[in-house]
């Protein structure tokens, strides 16, 4: 039987990311995804957002691993000439959420956030003047962050596993894990090509699993794990809507979270070509569905004029689904990421990753560092 040094389970820009960093000590690191090239799940369907870490609790690896992930993730996209942008994100709100804005900034420069500028109506309309009309009621205020960026994510993928490969590492795609035995100090893991409808065993003593959308079914069937060390993951499925013709924006456009909700409201995001987007909203799904529907646009109108007053509805075109993986069900307060080793499950060499959603792509690099602190 064939024996690898670490196997890593998902070939997302974390798993990935985790990748690279094991094979920089291990020389042979073996990625193994259901599919047939890297990031065909989470990783390419989102914002393609570097977030600055501003609205996540503080303490918490959400706001630890995006502050940390953020500065690692520019050094790497300069290094490996991943098209990437610092063009600022401005939260915008009226003038009864101004005191909803200082507390943003107040929770961000706990985490560290400390670049963030309190922008009154004036400031506000020098920098984006397509925000006001002459009919808008309340005077517009809002945060601008100047760290957050966008960044092509399927260029930045293919740079890690171009990373990992030149240090000994090897992508095997059409994989999918079946099981897990401890043996020893070792794991017997059976994965199963679907080119070549054939199994094989191999052994590793590190065992990481960082499969997105299916990590408690991959954890599932890991022999030694207590059940109790597996969440229940709720799909979320996220509409995205793209605006055709020249973006009126610079920036990237959010308006103010809204209380007890799952996600941070539909934003204006643009792509490393300019084209200017809408999403996501928040959906929940039984299933991985990356069907899209259409009749949703009125909300997606309504929720953007709350920031755009004057936004053209038949400019607004269907684009794209993702799918988030939450541990927090309808209803429930966001959650951490939950990143296990084996002082937290007792199974020595394994790490689980749940709950790896936004801002996973902007601490991908900070997650990479985390894991492997803990083998």
């Amino acid at each position: 039987m064939d024996k690898v040094d670490a196997i890593v389970i998902g070939a997302g820009a974390v798993g990935l990311a985790i990748a690279a960093k094991l094979s920089e000590r291990l020389p042979q690191v073996l990625i193994i995804d259901q599919h047939p090239e890297v990031g065909q799940e989470t990783s390419s369907r989102n914002s393609e957002v570097i977030h600055a870490g501003i609205y996540y609790p503080q303490g918490s690896l959400k706001a630890q691993l995006c502050v940390r992930g953020k500065q690692l993730l520019y050094d790497f996209c300069q290094h490996h000439f991943v098209p990437h942008k610092a063009l600022g994100k401005l939260i915008v709100g009226q003038a009864n959420e101004a005191s909803q804005l200082e507390g943003i900034l107040h929770k961000a420069a706990l985490n560290g956030v400390d670049d963030l500028k309190f922008l009154t109506h004036k400031q506000l309309a020098k920098r984006e003047p397509a925000l006001l009309t002459p009919n808008t009621k309340q005077a517009p205020c809002a945060l601008f962050s100047p760290s957050t960026g966008i960044i092509d994510s399927h260029v930045y993928m293919q740079a890690l596993l171009n990373a990992a490969q030149c240090n000994g590492a090897f992508f095997v795609g059409n994989s999918q894990f079946k099981c897990a035995h401890k043996h020893s100090d070792d794991f017997e893991v059976e994965v199963f090509n679907t080119d070549e409808q054939s199994s094989t065993k191999l052994r590793t003593p590190i065992l990481i699993n960082s499969a997105g959308l299916h990590a408690h079914s991959v954890a599932a069937q890991i022999e030694g794990l207590a059940p109790n060390h597996i969440p229940k993951v709720h799909f979320c499925r996220g509409h995205y809507f793209s605006y055709s013709g020249k973006s009126p924006f610079q920036h990237l456009i959010y308006p103010v979270p809204e209380k007890n909700t799952t996600g941070l409201g539909v934003h204006g995001t643009l792509d490393m070509a300019g084209q200017l987007r809408f999403g996501p909203d928040v959906q929940y799904i039984n299933d991985v569905d990356y069907s899209f529907n259409p009749n949703l646009k009125d909300n997606f109108v309504s929720a953007i004029q709350s920031y755009w007053p004057e936004i053209e509805q038949d400019k607004l075109h269907a684009s794209y689904t993702g799918i988030r993986p939450k541990l927090q069900g309808p209803g429930e307060a966001p959650k951490d990421f939950m990143i296990e080793g084996q002082n937290q499950h007792n199974v020595e060499g394994l790490v689980n990753l749940f709950g790896i959603e936004s801002p996973g792509l902007t601490a991908s690099l900070a997650i990479a560092e985390y894991v492997d602190s803990l083998l």
